[in-house]
């Protein structure tokens, strides 16, 4: 029960932060939501034990959508200051939020303690963490796949470097001609 109710909030949490990040006029607070909508994919890895999905997923886009932040922030005129509602109404809504959030983190971290524990459906996995289990994975099954795609990375690399010395090599020659 636990973890169909955290899936469902969570769902509803990324469908309204990617919404809120599409419909946002200000880059900044758009920024802001897709970064929170991809914590909460994170979360969702979490709820299924794939632990290392789940911090790859902040690592990596988490961080990706920071650099995003950093250059929404070089090329959108930030120094406009927004002022803030004062309003009572504004206040209700934040006291609102503010104690759903207190009591929705109350229950996420009581409730694991008294729900009842999962089988392992694989027993042969169950010993393993999860990362073990995506190593032996990645060198069984999809171990043909996954040379492939480390002989691309390794071919764009050396295509990447050979592009920028062409550029650096023109470069330099036009410098001598003048």
């Amino acid at each position: 029960m636990y973890e169909s109710f955290a899936f469902y909030l969570f769902s509803a949490l990324i469908l309204v932060s990617f919404s809120f990040s599409v419909l946002c006029k200000n880059a900044l607070n758009a920024v802001s939501a897709l970064a929170a909508g991809m914590v909460f994919i994170s979360a969702i890895f979490f709820l299924l034990g794939a632990e290392f999905l789940g911090v790859v997923q902040i690592v990596v886009y988490t961080g990706a959508v920071v650099v995003l932040y950093a250059f929404a922030m070089m090329f959108f005129d930030t120094s406009k200051e927004c002022e803030p509602k004062s309003g009572k109404k504004a206040k209700v809504i934040i006291y609102l939020l503010s104690s759903f959030i207190a009591l929705l983190l109350i229950f996420i971290f009581l409730a694991p303690i008294y729900s009842a524990k999962q089988e392992v459906v694989n027993s042969t996995l169950a010993n393993l963490g999860n990362i073990e289990a995506v190593g032996i994975l990645l060198f069984s099954k999809y171990l043909l796949a996954f040379e492939m795609c480390a002989i691309m990375l390794l071919v764009a690399m050396v295509a990447g470097i050979i592009l920028i010395h062409k550029d650096l090599d023109a470069q330099s020659k036009f410098e001598e001609m003048l």
